[in-house]
Formats: C-alpha cells, structure tokens, sequence
C-alpha cells in the first residue's frame, strides 16, 4: 500500500503550503489528522481563489505556535490603503522614541489636525488626506520603507504617499496643485479612465509594479510583529490595535462571516481590481491569529473580493478553533 502522503497531494494538485519550522518547534510530529486538516484548509484556500479571474494570495498564522498556512504567500500585490498600517507603525514608533506625540497638531486644508485624530481616519475610514499629512511626518515613504525593514520583514515595500500612488493607478503623471481637482479634471477629460473607475476594471501595468506592494507573508509578518509586541511599545501596541479593531471599511471582509461580536483588529485596501484585508482575528478561548488575503487583476466585481476574503477568514477561524493542541513556541 502506498503511504498517505499529504504534501505529495498538494503539490499534484497545485496547492501550496508556506515553509514551516521543523516539526519539533510544535512539539511532536503532526498526526494524520493534523494533516488532513492543513490539506483541507489548502484546498478551501484554492476554492475560494477560483472563484476569481484574478490572483489571490493567502496566509494564515497562529500567533501562539507560529504555524503558518499559505496560498501564492510570496507573490508581490499591490498593497493598495493596507500600506497604511505601515504608516501607523512608523507614527507609533516615533512616539515611543519621543519624536512626537499624539496630541501633536499638523496643519491640514480645514485647520490643525491632531496626529491621534489622522490616525483614527486612516485607520477606520481609510481617509487618504489623513494618510498622506501622516507619511509627510513620519519622515517621507522611504522612512516608512526603512522601519518596516528593521523589523526584519522583506517583501514589502513602500515607495509613495496615497496620492503618487493614486496617480500611477491611474495611468497619470502626478501634478502640482490639489490631488482632487487634478484627478476630476483627468476623468473628464479621459472616457477611458472614466470607464475603469465606473466598471472596477483593474489596471493590469499597474498590478505588475513592483512599487508599493507586499506579498502576503510580509503583511502577515508585520501584523505579527504589531500584535505580538515585537515592533512597538506595549502602550503604542495597544492604541494601534484600538484603532485597527474600529475599522468601519470592509465589514463583508474579513468579519463577514466570523460569528457575531468576533474581536477583529483589521485595516483594508481598495483600487481598481483589487481588494485587501489584514489584521488579527481573536478565537473564542483567547487564541490569535493573523491574517491577510490579497486579491488583483480582478473583473469579477468587489463582491467576489469581499466573498473570498470573507470566506478565507471563516474557514481559517474554523481551522484554528478546532485544530488540536500544539503547544506553544
């Protein structure tokens, strides 16, 4: 008889799992039953994917075991407002380094703004304006780039502020003066950009640049690194995913289909063909788990990108809920 062999069965079928530690960083050798597990939930991962035209990327990990599942883990997406999580992690860093503070106040179109106030609507509403005051204060999209990276993490890069990246969505070169009435002057004159704004039609040049992307390990590893206290202070840790658990955009993402009053600290991201969602799902019993599902190059419309993320995030959840103990790492 030919053993059962799970991860001969993945690779025939396409289906990929993210490189794990060694089977001893989770105590004893995985059973059968643990591996049919990690096979299904694999494959649900594909199912979902199918469900586009596009691409989707995947990963899962528990924050108590470091057990990682992935889909495409380490192809590049765009980022899209997921960047902005990025942002909020170099703003909290400088405030534990003393650099400024929440009550701080920067000068916007309606007036002076508070940082803790431009964070809230990064974060929760994913205010673009709010964003880019942001990245101008905490030293520039490299500066960005640079803290993300002394975190260890690779695979994500930040190489704009909201409005360049905007405008390379758009296939427009970017302009002085107001972001806004630049774009409303370049839609009207343009049926062509017209039509991809009003048919969520993704610009696939775009999708390849390898500018402002991550892949969704390196997402994964950042959120991580937040939720888990390996980037910020304790007392900036806590603020940060304050905010993130109030965020008001992509209630049919993530949280879609997790049972009511499931704690999810999460932020989204949005452009033409594509749809992201990251953050941190809290279990039942107090257990975490990080999570970030990309999707791009899509034409089947936001309600399928929802759908898939939702659905991702469900199955996972399940996984994790009743998969058996493997002790801590």
């Amino acid at each position: 008889m030919v053993p059962f062999r799970p991860i001969a069965m993945l690779a025939a079928l396409g289906l990929f799992l993210a490189p794990l530690p060694d089977a001893d960083a989770f105590g004893p050798a995985k059973t059968a039953v643990q591996q049919t597990a990690e096979t299904r939930l694999i494959a649900q991962f594909q199912r979902f994917a199918s469900l586009t035209d596009g691409t989707v990327g995947i990963v899962v990990r528990d924050l108590g075991t470091g057990e990682t599942l992935s889909l495409n883990g380490d192809t590049l997406f765009p980022m899209a407002s997921a960047y902005k999580v990025a942002v909020a992690g170099r703003i909290f860093a400088m405030i534990d380094a003393g650099a400024l503070t929440l009550e701080e106040q920067l000068a916007s179109p309606a007036g002076p703004v508070s940082v803790a106030t431009l964070l809230d609507l990064m974060l929760t509403r994913s205010d673009n304006d709010a964003t880019d005051l942001l990245v101008a204060r905490a030293g520039g999209p490299t500066a960005v780039h640079q803290w993300v990276a002394g975190l260890g993490i690779r695979g994500l890069r930040v190489d704009s502020n909201t409005a360049d990246l905007l405008y390379r969505a758009m296939g427009l070169a970017p302009q002085p003066g107001n972001f806004h009435r630049n774009v409303a002057a370049a839609m009207a004159a343009d049926p062509a950009l017209r039509e991809r704004d009003a048919h969520d039609i993704p610009n696939i040049a775009f999708a390849r640049d390898p500018r402002d992307t991550a892949t969704p390990t390196a997402m994964t590893d950042l959120v991580a690194a937040i939720r888990t206290g390996k980037a910020l202070s304790g007392r900036s840790t806590v603020a940060l995913l304050s905010i993130m658990e109030r965020c008001r955009t992509g209630k049919a993402r993530l949280p879609g289909m997790l049972p009511p009053g499931t704690l999810v600290a999460h932020k989204t991201g949005s452009l033409n063909g594509t749809g992201n969602d990251t953050g941190v799902i809290s279990l039942p019993d107090g257990r975490l788990f990080a999570i970030t599902v990309f999707v791009m190059q899509d034409h089947k419309g936001h309600e399928t990108r929802d759908r898939i993320m939702a659905e991702a995030a469900r199955a996972s959840y399940d996984y994790f809920l009743f998969a058996p103990d493997r002790g801590t790492v």
